[in-house]
Formats: C-alpha cells, sequence, structure tokens
C-alpha cells in the first residue's frame, strides 16, 4: 500500500451495526504533499471524538477514523476524495446503512463537502474551516456546525453563513461554544457531547 493512501482505523466494528460513523481529522499542509501520521495532533484530537460516538450509540454504529492522503487540502486530491473512498468502503462491509460524517476544521470542511453522497444522511462539523462559497445542497440531511466563538483559525461568521446556506435545503443547527477555541482542548468535552448525541438521535438505535 502506498504510503499516501487513505487508511481506516476502526473505534468499533460490530456484526449488524444500525449506521456507520466516519470520523474525519483536520491538518494543514506542512510542505508538498505530505502523507498523514498517525501521531499529528489533528489526527490523534478525533480519537476521543470516535471513542465517544462509539460508546454512546452502545454497539449499534459503526465508528472508524479516517487518515488522509496527505496533510492539507490541494486541488488534484483533496479530503473529500478520501471522505468518500471511506464511506464507499465501509458500504462494501455493511451495505444498505446510513452514512454519518464528522470532522473538524478541515475535516468539518470534507464532512459537509462530502455529504452529497447519497449514503450520507448526518454531518457534524466541528469548527469548520470552510470557504465563503461552500453550501452544497443537502436535501434530507441533518447537520450540526459547532463552533468555538474563540476560534481564531475558523472564522465562526463563515461557519455560520455557510451553515445559513445549507440551511435552504438541510436540516441545519448551529450551536456556540462559548469560550471555545480551534483545537477544541479546553472544552473538548462538549464538542465531543455535541457531536455523540446529534449522531445518535439521527443515526443510532431508538430508545
Amino acid at each position: 500500500m502506498s504510503e499516501h493512501a487513505p487508511r481506516l482505523v476502526h473505534t468499533r466494528s460490530p456484526r449488524d451495526p444500525a449506521g456507520l460513523v466516519v470520523v474525519l481529522h483536520g491538518g494543514a499542509s506542512r510542505g508538498d504533499r505530505m502523507a498523514v501520521s498517525p501521531t499529528q495532533l489533528s489526527v490523534v484530537r478525533m480519537i476521543g471524538v470516535a471513542g465517544r460516538i462509539a460508546r454512546a450509540g452502545r454497539g449499534r454504529l459503526a465508528v472508524a477514523r479516517l487518515l488522509n492522503s496527505y496533510r492539507g487540502w490541494d486541488t488534484e486530491h483533496t479530503p473529500v476524495d478520501d471522505a468518500r473512498w471511506a464511506v464507499d468502503q465501509l458500504l462494501e462491509r455493511w451495505p444498505g446503512r446510513p452514512v454519518a460524517l464528522v470532522g473538524h476544521s478541515l475535516g468539518g470542511r470534507a464532512a459537509l463537502l462530502a455529504a452529497e453522497h447519497e449514503a450520507v444522511t448526518t454531518v457534524v462539523a466541528l469548527n469548520p474551516w470552510v470557504y465563503p462559497t461552500d453550501g452544497v445542497g443537502l436535501p434530507g440531511r441533518s447537520v450540526l456546525v459547532v463552533h468555538g466563538d474563540q476560534d481564531r483559525i475558523a472564522s465562526p461568521e463563515r461557519a455560520r453563513r455557510v451553515a445559513d446556506r445549507i440551511g435552504r435545503s438541510a436540516e441545519v443547527t448551529f450551536r456556540v461554544v462559548e469560550g471555545g477555541k480551534h483545537a477544541m482542548l479546553r472544552h473538548g468535552r462538549v464538542f465531543e457531547t455535541a457531536a455523540s448525541r446529534f449522531v445518535v438521535d439521527h443515526l443510532g438505535p431508538r430508545r
């Protein structure tokens, strides 16, 4: 396997899951098409998110973390391509299941853009780094955007504008985390809990 191939790290793999969850990391480019390392902070940061979703799903959700082909975002191959690949990989194993995409920073942007995949029903974007022109139509999807008001890397105002645009076709919730910063360290539990509850409520088994 090429060092630049995307990889899936399975957090929970039940035999017959009610739904599938792909967790997408962020991380800016650190050079010319550098490979993603499992130990880089943007990747490690999502271990807790994936774990909380798996626990909240009570063994009924298949949860996997995606390690992208490359760090950052370029014009030839983007994290959106890797996210679509990950969805297809899980659907090969568990066909017909609904899919949730959960991403942070650039992974949040990838989640919002890759949600056009017909199997995706649920999207969570945590402090998404987005362009003003982002915001594809996502009819039938449920979308949660969680953004810290002290984020100095990804603009909360820009994310809200994109959320409003997506909200013309989808069910969108925008939640502000007071004092939250981009790395989600100080209020990490708030971000993780919001993501896990939203995914379980929209994708997981009903009580």
